[in-house]
């Protein structure tokens, strides 16, 4: 609809820190090669974090900050998994195998530093805390709460949001259903969409944090098989598109 659209490559399983200055590079390349002043940053699950490093680390080149499902408050299964994957444990070494896989797949050129431990330490409740202390612009005012639509970085006026579902099991014909109901079990009883709950994805204006999706579905994975009932993924980042050149971004 008139939009350019970047993809960025970072790596699958490393800190924020280190997936944020992938995100950096790539940004710097693209305003380069097009002459892009500013960029309207989205991420999803870890890719949360990850943009506001880039938005707290060159303010400058960014406009926006969407997040979907963030982690940005850790999630309980990196906090329970940890101690399962210990560091070259046979779990850790076939996990990170598989990881490495999923960044070769995808044309990342960091896949040698693919590490699991350090991706679980970021994503940890703990890690997570303390990122948001060295990056606090758009954090909720209040325990799962709202935060500010707009908050300056360096001087620099940033626009926030977030999204998030908090659906599990959403289609019987998608096998990553399964996996998802059985990580979920880490939350009890509060609400969130597999690996994200509802209140740690809350950053920014939040425009809606209960869709009727999963943790994939909220990417349109696995291949589209989303809930019967359940909104377009693809319509929300049309629409958040639209919103953003609305507000002149």
């Amino acid at each position: 609809e008139g939009a350019t659209v970047y993809v960025a490559s970072v790596n699958p399983s490393q800190t924020t820190e280190f997936r944020g200055e992938e995100l950096i590079q790539q940004m710097k390349q693209w305003a380069a090669k097009d002459g892009v002043k500013k960029f309207n940053l989205i991420g999803h699950s870890h890719g949360g974090p990850t943009v506001r490093y880039a938005a707290g680390t060159v303010p400058g080149m960014v406009a926006s900050i969407t997040t979907m499902a963030g982690t940005h408050f850790g999630s309980k299964v990196a906090d329970d998994l940890a101690p399962t994957f210990s560091e070259g444990s046979t779990l850790d070494s076939l996990a990170t195998s598989g990881l490495k896989l999923i960044s070769w797949l995808t044309g990342n050129k960091t896949t040698d530093s693919t590490n699991l431990q350090a991706a679980l330490s970021s994503l940890s409740t703990e890690g997570s805390a303390a990122f948001n202390a060295k990056f606090p612009a758009g954090a909720p005012t209040t325990p799962c709460g709202e935060g500010p639509e707009v908050a300056s970085v360096a001087g620099n006026s940033i626009r926030w949001y977030s999204a998030s579902g908090t659906a599990v099991k959403t289609n019987g014909w998608d096998i990553s259903d399964l996996i998802l109901a059985g990580t979920a079990s880490y939350f009890g009883t509060e609400e969130n969409d597999g690996l994200v709950s509802r209140c740690s994805s809350r950053w920014g204006k939040v425009l809606k944090d209960n869709y009727a999706w999963n943790h994939l579905d909220e990417v349109n994975q696995v291949l589209g098989t989303i809930g019967k009932n359940a909104p377009s993924p693809v319509a929300f980042y049309q629409q958040q598109a639209s919103r953003l050149k609305l507000a002149g971004l």
